[in-house]
This record gives structure tokens, C-alpha cells and sequence, in this order.
């Protein structure tokens, strides 16, 4: 049986709030202030003087996942993930990882199907996207082209590494908005 009339119109008003929202806040922030980098959008780009949602958000960005300090065990990547949103539908996720070797460890990328998993490391319902060996020279790319959360993990040693190494991050792309 199809959706019911509520569950619609459910549906509907949940979509006008987050459309309202979005463009009742799209100048929220914009004065200037001393913020720099690509971190929630806040404040202005101290290069050109333009709002940041305006000049540095036109089209799909790469971004290296960790910045320089690329995919590795020990680093916090669900801090990176806030400090450097938002992300946007379409942007590419590049994961960088050295392949495995007497000095280092191996390293993979999972996705969980819900957050559920993502909060307890449970890989069972995991998807492998990027084996140990896809990190390397120019790294596994992940493009977020969904409208949903993606949860991010390194799958190794049964979830160790997202456990007690602090591989794991999610991230909710966002649409951009042009005005």
C-alpha cells in the first residue's frame, strides 16, 4: 500500500523547513570576524573580502580527509569533519594512506549503512570502499553524491582503528545554494 496522506504531508513540511531554513540563514554569519579557512562558512575569506558560501563554495571541492595529516591511526577525524564543514553534495573525498609495509599499518575505508553501526564500530553491515592498498599515490576518492549522512571508518584489525584510533567521521552533505 502506497504512503498515507499524513506520512506526505509529513514529508512536504519537513522539506519546506529545511528549504526555509536554509535561505532564512544563508547570510547568517556574514559579518566580518577573524575566521579564516573553510570550517562552518562563518565569516568572510580574507583573500578577497567575499562571504565564503559565495566565493569559495561555486562548484564540487576535493578535499584530503585529514587534511595533511591524511588517513592514520591516532588523529581525531570526527574533529577534522566539524572543524572543516560543511560539505557539500558532490564534493570528493580524498582518502590518503600509506599501502602496508614492515613500518606501517594497514589501513581500509568502510561505509555503515546507519549510524547505529557507525556508534559501536559494528562492521557487520560495513561496506569495504577502499581496501589497504587504494590509499596510496593519489588516494581512493568517495564522491558524496547522496543526499544523506555518510559514516566513514577504518575497517582494520575488527575495528580497532575506528574504536580506539579515532577513524571514524560522518558527514551530511549539504546542496549549495546560489544567490
Amino acid at each position: 500500500m502506497g504512503f498515507t496522506f499524513a506520512y506526505r504531508l509529513m514529508l512536504v513540511v519537513a522539506a519546506a523547513s529545511l528549504l526555509g531554513v536554509s535561505q532564512a540563514n544563508k547570510d547568517w554569519g556574514s559579518s566580518k570576524s577573524n575566521y579564516t579557512g573553510r570550517g562552518w562558512g562563518w565569516g568572510w575569506n580574507s583573500t578577497n573580502n567575499h562571504p565564503m558560501n559565495e566565493t569559495e563554495s561555486e562548484g564540487p571541492q576535493k578535499i584530503i580527509v585529514g587534511g595533511a595529516e591524511n588517513w592514520h591511526f591516532g588523529f581525531n577525524y570526527s574533529d577534522w569533519a566539524f572543524q572543516n564543514a560543511p560539505f557539500y553534495f558532490n564534493d570528493t573525498l580524498v582518502f590518503k594512506y600509506d599501502p602496508p609495509s614492515n613500518g606501517t599499518f594497514p589501513h581500509s575505508v568502510y561505509l555503515f549503512p546507519d549510524r547505529w553501526s557507525y556508534m559501536n564500530c559494528n562492521l557487520k553491515r560495513a561496506k569495504m570502499i577502499a581496501n589497504a592498498t587504494q590509499g596510496g599515490g593519489d588516494g581512493f576518492e568517495f564522491v558524496l553524491n547522496k543526499w544523506r549522512p555518510f559514516y566513514f571508518a577504518c575497517g582494520e584489525h575488527d575495528g580497532i582503528h575506528c574504536k580506539l584510533g579515532g577513524m571514524k567521521f560522518m558527514v551530511a552533505p549539504l546542496f549549495r545554494w546560489h544567490y
